[in-house]
């Protein structure tokens, strides 16, 4: 009973938060309506159904979060907002740029796109979060970034700092949801408060099978922003998705994810970025194969070098490494798993960890090292993470828009 008047009280608060003037037309409905079952309709991303957010936004001084993910109608939601009119003052990039291809951990530079000559303000780098100076100005900041669902994948970070940015300046947040290509589980660890990090500003598992849209619902209203500080949000959602939809993404989340396979494998081989194991950066199957430059980590053997728009200065650069190919396993039936750093960590008697702080962020606690060197079972190990997992997939019910 008590979570069901939590469940009303925060619909209640929902249309609260996304009311506006009386000029403007009532919130999109949360529920996505169900599909007959003869009925097979399209799914259609938020930034595609214009009909439903194209209205909020005449007449006012937007800003977008964007990349090259953020795309309407065959092209960039920079250019499909300027061929509509929109007012469109600045654009915040997040990590790998804004129509380019920056690498993981790459400073991004502000400056003036070539193409349209729309300010670019970097939040990736010195200035992560957007300052008063910057949201001067503006009425509106239109998130459209496609998400992969894991804590580390640092779209989500922007995301709370945008939403605090606009918060503390009165500008209101319209996120334009994309479907999520983890969001049929929820695992791992929940970031701990000692752990706190660009790859980790929530409490949220390694993998929290949310949306963007509901996320942000859920950073609102938990006071997860700076000081429980809440803006006025509101979520355009995907039509005709559900949590079994298969989604297999058109355009690559970043340089480094170039396809279903290693997106849904990411979750898993992340950890080993702490780590001397590649994970075939430098190659054709980054996030799809591991290895080492040594004959007894496996039989599968690649040699990273660079590859433009993907890699520059890969870890293991021209060497022979031997290792583990995932390339023939079925993308559907990958889940977060902690087997594959098991087995590689026993294989170098726990000689392959080289930044254990930068695990430790990655993973959200500091335990894994001294839990690894215990020899305790993944099994073992998920059992200390597993009540505060419960907790959390309790909490996120309310917060959900697709069935």
């Amino acid at each position: 009973m008590k979570r069901l008047l939590f469940f009303v009280l925060g619909l209640i608060f929902f249309s609260s938060c996304n009311t506006t003037q009386s000029a403007e037309p009532k919130e999109t409905p949360l529920v996505v309506q169900k599909e007959k079952d003869s009925v097979i309709k399209k799914l259609i991303v938020a930034a595609e159904d214009t009909a439903n957010y194209m209205k909020l936004l005449r007449g006012k001084k937007i800003a977008l979060v964007a990349n090259p993910t953020s795309r309407a109608f065959g092209k960039h939601l920079l250019d499909f907002f300027l061929e509509k009119s929109l007012t469109v003052e600045k654009v915040f990039a997040p990590e790998h740029g804004f129509r380019g291809s920056g690498e993981a951990g790459e400073k991004i530079q502000s400056g003036i796109d070539d193409k349209t000559g729309v300010k670019i303000v970097s939040l990736f780098g010195k200035n992560l979060k957007p300052s008063s100076e910057q949201m001067r100005g503006l009425d509106v900041v239109v998130y459209d970034i496609q998400d992969v669902g894991c804590r580390f994948f640092t779209y989500i970070s922007t995301l709370h700092n945008v939403m605090e940015a606009c918060a503390e300046n009165n500008v209101k947040v319209l996120v334009l949801d994309r479907p999520n290509p983890n969001i049929d589980y929820v695992d791992g660890p929940i970031r701990e408060d000692n752990c706190v990090s660009f790859v980790g500003l929530d409490p949220l598992p390694v993998v929290y099978g949310m949306t963007v849209g509901e996320l942000a619902f859920m950073m609102n209203l938990e006071g997860w922003l700076k000081g429980g500080v809440k803006c006025d949000l509101q979520v355009i959602p995907v039509k005709n998705y559900t949590r079994k939809t298969k989604y297999v993404l058109p355009v690559k989340p970043s340089p480094n994810l170039p396809d279903y396979l290693s997106v849904r494998m990411y979750p898993s081989l992340c950890f080993f970025e702490a780590t001397n194991i590649s994970v075939g950066r430098g190659t054709l199957k980054p996030f799809s194969s591991i290895g080492y430059p040594d004959p007894k980590y496996g039989e599968y053997v690649f040699t990273p070098k660079d590859i433009p728009g993907m890699q520059t200065n890969p870890l293991h650069e021209g060497q022979k490494c031997y290792g583990l190919d995932f390339s023939g396993l079925n993308p559907d039936e990958q889940r977060f798993t902690l087997k594959y750093f098991i087995e590689m960590y026993k294989l170098s008697s726990g000689k392959m960890l080289t930044r254990e702080k930068w695990l430790s962020l990655l993973l959200g606690n500091t335990r894994l090292k001294s839990q690894l060197d215990s020899g305790l079972s993944e099994e073992e190990i998920r059992k200390t993470w597993q009540p505060k997992l419960d907790e959390f997939k309790e909490k996120r019910k309310k917060y959900l828009i697709y069935d």
